[in-house]
Parts: structure tokens; sequence; C-alpha cells
């Protein structure tokens, strides 16, 4: 950790950050004092992670508490546990944390989305069940519990079918199924996939039963939306245009933001978010919301109170030059005084992904060529030697990235592909014998995209 405050100082109120994840606390130590952010972070994840020596590494925390946070009544106990703890601000890091930071929130009196609001959002069951009583368009979903059950589904409702969790993220354990025929083998594919989440240093150990939705899979464009809240009104809007790898897993390539779509599109797509805001009685916070445009209409896919991933952030504050992350914790602290929140962007941004041929990392390069392509604002090549790059599942499985801002949209997605292909992979097939760099067959690709 840092160095205590000077003696005689009275430290700022401190700031809780629900789950460890490092861009975030490199985005509020942008803004806040060394030794003003609390994390919370399960004790499985702490050990898995090494979050102890790590967390001393980072100025701004004060102090890591573990907190089985995912358990039900958890953030009760904690608050008993911590009556005086008097936070400036309460927020998650991720998905799992929502429904934790909101209760918490409440507790000591403080902003946030609100904990119903949080638990209807984190269970897509429970949204579809408020977004159809506002009238919002939603696919045909039915809670399945065995291939049985999917296949009943499937026959209900002729066309390609989606497979996912309710209560994931990242498009862990989702799939599209064409025919009832797959029903059994994709069933145990994807209870397997996300029953193996417990193997991973993300999640803690314990087992939590799989609960699996079966949709009508929407055929169209995705969007995503995001809009800054305060108090149930909305200070700030944008339209993201994603992308999606080719295939049966649902996984974004790509996002382009603003959306380069027409102003109706884009006003419909951000007046049905307000609505589904309103609907669910949302306070204070960061609503990300994904739709499917198929047939001119919007198609509600799911929603989540939080700050978005896939670096959406970075895409927002630099495409609308705009401190979004400040403005979200200012408001969380009850301050409406929130920075410039501006009406349009000034320029476009892009993110591109890319995933590297299946086998075990030998080489990694490009980072420097890739940086080397005119409005690149930030590469990362996401493995490193020695790491096991597996098929395309989910999110979690994408190899490499890179953004770039630039005065057009066509211009932004130009360089952000140009810059991801010149990340490179060198992998070696699962099994395979290692070899010296002077004896290696080269293996080394440019990463591909599909």
């Amino acid at each position: 950790m840092t160095t205590p405050a000077t003696s005689g100082t009275t430290p700022p109120s401190p700031l809780v950050l629900v789950g460890f994840s490092y861009a975030a606390l490199l985005a509020l130590g942008g803004f806040r004092p060394d030794d003003s952010v609390i994390v919370v972070e399960e004790p499985d994840v702490v050990r898995k992670r090494g979050l102890r020596d790590r967390a001393r590494a980072v100025p701004v925390i004060r102090e890591l508490i573990e907190w089985p946070y995912q358990l039900d009544g958890s953030a009760d106990r904690f608050y008993a546990a911590h009556p005086g703890l008097s936070p400036a601000a309460i927020g998650p890091a991720g998905e799992y944390a929502t429904y934790f930071a909101a209760r918490l929130a409440e507790h000591y009196g403080l902003p946030g989305i609100g904990s119903d609001v949080a638990r209807r959002l984190r269970d897509k069951s429970l949204l579809r069940e408020t977004a159809r009583a506002a009238g919002i368009a939603n696919p045909a979903s039915r809670a399945v519990g065995g291939p049985a059950e999917l296949a009943a589904f499937m026959a209900d409702h002729p066309g390609p079918v989606v497979l996912k969790p309710a209560d994931l993220q990242g498009s862990i354990g989702a799939r599209v199924l064409d025919s009832p025929d797959e029903a059994a083998d994709a069933w145990a594919a994807s209870v397997a996939e996300c029953a193996a989440q417990r193997d991973g240093v993300w999640v803690p150990d314990r087992e939590v039963p799989v609960r699996m939705l079966a949709e009508r899979c929407v055929s169209g464009r995705p969007f995503s939306v995001e809009l800054l809240v305060s108090s149930g009104r909305v200070l700030f809007g944008n339209v993201t245009e994603e992308v999606m790898f080719p295939g049966p897993r649902p996984v974004e390539r790509g996002q382009l933001v603003p959306a380069d779509i027409p102003p109706a599109l884009d006003a419909r797509l951000r007046e049905q978010t307000e609505w589904l805001v309103a609907m669910t009685g949302f306070g204070t916070g960061v609503v990300h919301c994904e739709w499917i445009v198929e047939d001119g209409t919007p198609y509600l896919i799911e929603c989540a109170g939080r700050l978005p991933g896939d670096n959406i952030v970075d895409l927002i504050e630099w495409a609308y030059d705009i401190e979004l992350v400040r403005a979200y914790w200012t408001l969380l602290t009850g301050d409406p005084r929130t920075p410039p929140l501006p009406r349009r962007a000034r320029r476009s941004a892009a993110v591109r992904y890319a995933h590297a041929t299946p086998g075990t990392v030998e080489h990694v390069g490009g980072v420097r060529e890739a940086y080397a392509v005119p409005d690149v604002i930030r590469c990362e090549v996401l493995v490193r030697p020695g790491s096991r790059v597996g098929p395309l599942r989910s999110s979690l499985d994408r190899s490499a990235f890179a953004l770039a801002c630039a005065p057009t949209p066509a211009q932004a997605v130009r360089r952000a592909e140009e810059a991801v292909a010149r990340l490179t992979v060198t992998t070696r097939p699962y099994g395979s014998p290692d070899r010296s760099p002077r004896h290696r067959t080269p293996t080394t690709t440019t990463l591909p995209e599909g």
C-alpha cells in the first residue's frame, strides 16, 4: 500500500469499488488521491489472483477487504460488520458486483441504481418480464431445465435459437443452435462451460447453480446504448455500433462510437432505453443496454446497470471528449455537479478484437508496429508466452485488440483493423514438443479475426 496520510490531516471518505479491476482503479487514480479507494473482493479471487501483493502496488487503494459478496444477504452482513465505514460512494467493477453494490449503497444512504433494479437487470428472465410489461420488443424466451425442454422450445419456435445462462456475463455458455437435434450436445457443452468458471481466477470456487434460457435468435444489426442517469434523469447518452465474430458463438469483434446510423434509428434506440430506465425505476448510475435491430424493430437482448466493458468507456471518452468515469463516480457521491457532458461526439472511435489460432503461445509481437498506425491510441496483446489459446467461446477468449480515434467512422474502423492486423501471435498445437527459437518451425501468423 502507499504511505499513510500525514499526521493531523483527515483522509477523504473512501470510495468503495466492489471487485478488483485494474482498469477501474487506473481510471479512479486519474482523479482520486492516494489511499482513497477500498476494494471489496471475493476471498477465493484474492487468493487465486494474488491480489494482496498486487494491491500494495496500486497507490489509490487504501484497503482490500475480502468478502464473499456474491452470496445472498452478503451486503446486509457487510454493513452489519462495517457500520462506521462512511464511504463517499459505492460502485461495481463488473456485472457480478452490481447487486451487492446497489444494496450496500442503500444501507449507507448513498445513490445507486437500486437493489431491486439490480436484481432485475442481473436476471435476464426477470428483465424480460419488465420489458414485456413496458411494451418493449423482446425475442421469444423461456427458462429451460434440460435438453428436452430446449428441444421443445425449438420445436415451438422454428429457426435458430440462442441457448444462454440467465445471469452470467461475457457470452460465457451462450451458443446458437439451428436444429433440435443439437439440443443434447449443446446443453451439455453450455452447462459444462458455465460450471468450468469455478476453475478460473475471476470467480469464487464455490458451486453456483446454472440457470439457462432459450431464446429466438434475432437476426439483425447489434447495438448498445449507454446512458448516464441521475435519480432517473438521463444526463448523457450514446449509441454504440457492434460487430460480431462469425460463427455460432455471439462474441463481439468490435465497436464503433458513436454508431454510424441514421438519426431516426439513433433516437429510437435511445428512447427505448430511456423507457426501460423509467419502467425499472432506475436510480443513479450507468445503463449499458444491448439491442438487435431486426426489420427496423429494436429487440432488447440484455441490459446492465454498470459501466460497459470491451473498451466502450474509452471509446466514449475519446469520441465525446468527456470524463465519463469521473462523472459517474461524482453522481454516486450524491454531487450533481458533474463535469461538462456534451450531446454530440466530436470524432469517431473504434475498437477491433482478434482471436489467435488455438494452441500454446510461444511468442507475441507487433505492438510497436500497431502503434505506428496513424490515429491508433491503444493496442494490446492479451495472451502471453506459455498461456493457452482455446476456441473462441466468449469475450474472455479474445487474444488482442486495437483502438483508434479519427475524424470519421470509416477512418476510425479502418485504422483499428489495420493496427490489429499487425499484431502477431506464435502458437504451437496442444501437446506438441517445445522447441527453442533457433530450431522452431515458424508458426507466427497475424491474428485472424474469425
